[in-house]
């Protein structure tokens, strides 16, 4: 049995950080789905920059849209939505046969709206509508800014992924906006069964400490973080409010590990899936990661619930004079500084790619 089967089995679902065109019309996702128990996907503009930068899978498809008076932001929600689409019909049969509970594939809103809940809220309706299909989640940032946007998407019935989470306290409050928007659809009258994960990112605190923390704490930073969330996450799903709401039909907002591919070189490349694995959770991870997992990967003991000794290592990080709290508030906001970076990196692409071939188009027909 491969360790990604076992992983899947202990309860953890297995999704793949990456898409491209290629890797839909290869076959390669389809593989994945079917021999490495894959059963999600996630994205973000990064993922989409490099695929359009590194190949031609996409030139045929811009010209054509290009042509239709297609440029920029609405070019790429296009073409993003496109890939998404088949990447969510791959795994429909897993959607409906685990009744929506995985399957998922994400869609990030524009990172440029991190800061704003209006905007937010109303992009996250329209991609929405615009990708129709049921197994797509709309990425939110959660931001204290994007906890309005969350809750109030969850009420209008759209899917979230919380995203750019990294502490305890932005989970606890990620949860929370999640809670309310169900508890508000109860009271509407509403079928509360409306999916979301909370994403928590793993991997950027180890490298944000690298040249600070001792040679005895290297790469535990993430993982201990991790338990300390893991712990606060079993609380709440056995919590009376929560009990509330799944009797009414609602469904558990999964937690998700996210930025689990191994940044240090000396570490072991499965390093952070050998120490997330957790029932009811999903473990989103890059494709290098996936495939290291697939051949040499080991499953171990799984989180402990109660967080085991991660609040003992967080300790000896104060003691190095390493703030978690002020690391995570920090942290989050080089985060949405840096998705819109590649946003703006992505468009800017984008727009260049598409002059390109429309030249390029224009001196062929002369």
């Amino acid at each position: 049995m491969k360790p990604t089967q076992k992983l899947h089995e202990i309860g953890q679902s297995l999704w793949l950080d990456n898409i491209t065109r290629s890797l839909l019309e290869s076959g390669t996702l389809r593989r994945y789905i079917a021999e490495f128990s894959v059963t999600g996907l996630t994205s973000n503009p990064t993922i989409f920059d490099h695929a359009l930068k590194n190949s031609s899978d996409y030139d045929e498809a811009i010209r054509a849209k290009v042509k239709e008076g297609k440029l920029g932001e609405k070019l790429f929600f296009e073409l993003a939505i496109e890939d998404l689409r088949q990447a969510a019909d791959l795994f429909r049969s897993i959607y409906d046969l685990t009744n929506g509970v995985d399957g998922w594939v994400s869609l990030e809103v524009s990172p440029e709206l991190a800061y704003d809940t209006t905007a937010t809220l109303a992009a996250a309706k329209e991609l929405h509508d615009l990708a129709d299909r049921p197994n797509l989640f709309i990425k939110i940032p959660g931001t204290k800014e994007g906890l309005p946007a969350i809750e109030e998407s969850i009420f209008a019935g759209v899917p979230v992924n919380v995203t750019l989470l990294f502490s305890t306290a932005q989970y606890a409050a990620a949860a929370d906006a999640y809670t309310r928007g169900i508890e508000r659809r109860i009271a509407a009258g509403l079928n509360p069964s409306v999916g979301s994960v909370a994403s928590m990112f793993i991997s950027r605190w180890d490298v944000a400490v690298a040249s600070i923390a001792p040679a005895d704490l290297q790469n535990k930073l993430g993982i201990a973080v991790a338990g300390q969330i893991y712990k606060a996450y079993r609380q709440l799903v056995d919590s009376p409010r929560q009990q509330r709401i799944f009797n009414a039909g609602a469904r558990r907002q999964r937690l998700l590990w996210a930025s689990t591919g191994t940044k240090d070189p000396a570490a072991a490349d499965t390093l952070y899936i050998r120490a997330l694995a957790s029932p009811c959770t999903v473990n989103t991870m890059p494709e290098s990661t996936l495939n290291a997992f697939a051949d040499h990967g080991e499953i171990g003991s799984m989180m402990p619930e109660d967080g085991g000794d991660s609040e003992a290592v967080l300790t000896e990080f104060d003691k190095a004079g390493i703030d978690a709290d002020a690391l995570a508030d920090q942290l989050q906001k080089e985060g949405a500084e840096s998705f819109v970076k590649s946003w703006n990196e992505l468009i800017e692409g984008i727009k260049s790619k598409s002059a390109a071939l429309t030249k390029a188009g224009s001196a062929s027909s002369n």
